[in-house]
């Protein structure tokens, strides 16, 4: 395994060369899986991150692309010191252990990066602790219980820190092939969706089928609760990691919505046994929730249970480990005040806040693409599609614009002093601005284009921090009266979020809609 040398050490001083001030450039990589993903820090300052399916225009495409890398040298220069999201060697022994075979050669990071012409030394950070670093450096929180679920790091599929001042420190860890993320894409297969990446329309999928209809059975399939509070919370009766598609031959496609009840309803039960365990270990009020499970917005507002204040990252999964691996690397905090999730590719601001309001009081419904490009998986205003949320016909619309199932929801964005006069939410949750949590409407009448079968609404709370999107709602809201639009992200089911000019204009073109720029 390489060490960091005393060059290295050296080189992330303060460095001059004559009078000429020598910027000490860092990437973060998470690649060569799943959700590829690329953070360049200037120094300690967080300068871009963007996905590579941004770039390359293939979803969740698992590796880095060219046009990616050409961009962040274009714009950075070359890096310095790369840092890689998870160890490449450990996750290969855990491959062989797991019946996979030798995978070292597709493991190999120096021969990977040099394929993009990424030659910089290499650091590796653990899978888990990258997801952890992640979620508590860019966290208000001076100490707080870190809980982190996903499919699976190397071994590790959930672990449980306390995290005080700049220390993280690990209280328990869950080992493949118990994981709870593994169940929850298996089961996404089983309701024949694509697994680690359609796991958040079996999420929306779930308000339709019938309550406990499945549930028992499922658990005593897959899932044992040991008596022992102290010991693991939860365990698993077989190894799921190749999914489950033989699970009950007996159940049909219209049974599809039951299984999905069914999952959601065991995941939550098996979250609420993580949580109360978590906060038996730590003893902290403040929860940092993160790695890819904690994208299950719906099953989120479970940790005011045990928690008071609740937060998620802009991208809790393993794209987001590439700016948490080089936080865990060098024990970097990002200030939540300026850090925010508008980090990716940037477009500037052309379009008039004004033109985009008389567009949408006139025709419902628009497309905006400005500004830097969201990281994460959520469009927050800069790659998106706005509508009026009060419209009985405009859900069906926006469906058949993206090319969606009907039966999908949409977010609202909801100036963030308003958010209580429309929505209940959840305790423990007094903002969602990375619409990380689901909350019950208050008024699903007069908001039918937001609101789901279950009543409740993933919410995007807006804060009144002067960004173009905030002046955008507010002058929707002087006119309007109403303080929320409906937002869902630029793109069709099955493709990525819209980047540039060219796929934006793109957009207009193929699908009829108009989209400011």
């Amino acid at each position: 395994m390489e060490r960091e040398s005393d060059a290295e050490t050296q080189a992330c001083t303060v460095a001059r060369k004559g009078s000429v001030y020598i910027q000490m450039i860092t990437w973060g990589i998470s690649a060569n899986s799943h959700d590829a993903a690329l953070a360049v820090f200037a120094d300690e300052k967080l300068v871009f991150a963007s996905h590579s399916e941004r770039f390359s225009r293939i979803k969740n495409d698992p590796n880095l692309c060219k046009e990616l890398v050409d961009y962040a040298k274009q714009k950075w220069g070359e890096p310095n010191r790369v840092i890689w999201y998870e160890n490449p060697y450990t996750k290969t022994i855990r491959q062989l252990f797991a019946g996979q075979g030798w995978k070292w050669g597709k493991n190999n990071v120096k021969k990977y990066l040099a394929g993009y012409n990424i030659n910089a030394p290499i650091s590796y950070c653990s899978h888990h602790l990258a997801h952890a670093a992640g979620g508590y450096y860019t966290s208000k929180f001076d100490n707080a219980c870190v809980v982190v679920i996903d499919a699976i790091g190397e071994f590790e599929t959930l672990t449980i820190w306390h995290a005080n001042g700049m220390k993280l420190t690990k209280l328990y860890s869950l080992s493949y092939p118990h994981s709870i993320g593994l169940f929850y894409s298996a089961m996404t297969q089983r309701c024949h969706l694509k697994p680690l990446e359609e796991e958040y329309i079996l999420m929306g999928m779930a308000a339709y089928g019938r309550p406990g209809k499945l549930t028992r059975d499922m658990l005593d399939d897959f899932v044992q609760f040991p008596n022992n509070d102290y010991g693991n919370p939860v365990q698993f009766r077989q190894n799921l990691h190749k999914g489950c598609q033989t699970w009950r031959p007996d159940l049909v496609i219209n049974d599809t919505f039951d299984i999905a009840t069914a999952t959601q309803e065991v995941y939550e039960m098996m979250l609420d046994r993580v949580l109360q365990h978590a906060t038996s270990l730590s003893g902290s009020k403040n929860l940092v929730l993160t790695g890819g499970c904690a994208l299950n917005c719906l099953g989120n507002r479970i940790a005011g249970k045990y928690f008071s204040n609740v937060w998620v990252p802009v991208d809790p999964g393993d794209a987001g480990s590439a700016i948490g691996a080089v936080l865990a690397k060098r024990k970097w905090r990002l200030d939540p005040d300026y850090y925010d999730a508008y980090q990716g590719y940037d477009l500037g601001y052309i379009a008039d806040d004004a033109e985009i309001v008389d567009w949408l009081e006139e025709h419902q419904i628009c497309g905006v693409a400005r500004g830097k490009a969201e990281f994460g998986p959520r469009a927050l205003g800069n790659r998106s599609i706005l509508a009026d949320p009060r419209g009985d016909s405009i859900k069906e619309r926006v469906n058949d614009i993206k090319k969606r199932e009907q039966y999908r929801p949409f977010a609202p964005a909801i100036l963030e002093e308003h958010v209580n006069d429309y929505f209940r939410m959840p305790y423990g949750w007094d903002t969602s601005r990375h619409m990380a949590v689901v909350a019950r409407c208050r008024h699903p009448d007069l908001f039918p284009a937001i609101v789901h079968r279950d009543g409740t609404s993933r919410v995007q709370t807006v804060p009144n921090d002067g960004s173009r999107f905030r002046k955008l709602l507010e002058i929707w809201y002087a006119r309007t009266g109403c303080p929320m639009l409906l937002n869902t992200s630029l793109n069709i089911k099955g493709e990525p979020i819209v980047n540039d000019y060219t796929e934006a204009f793109k957009f207009e073109r193929h699908h009829n809609i108009r989209v400011f720029n």
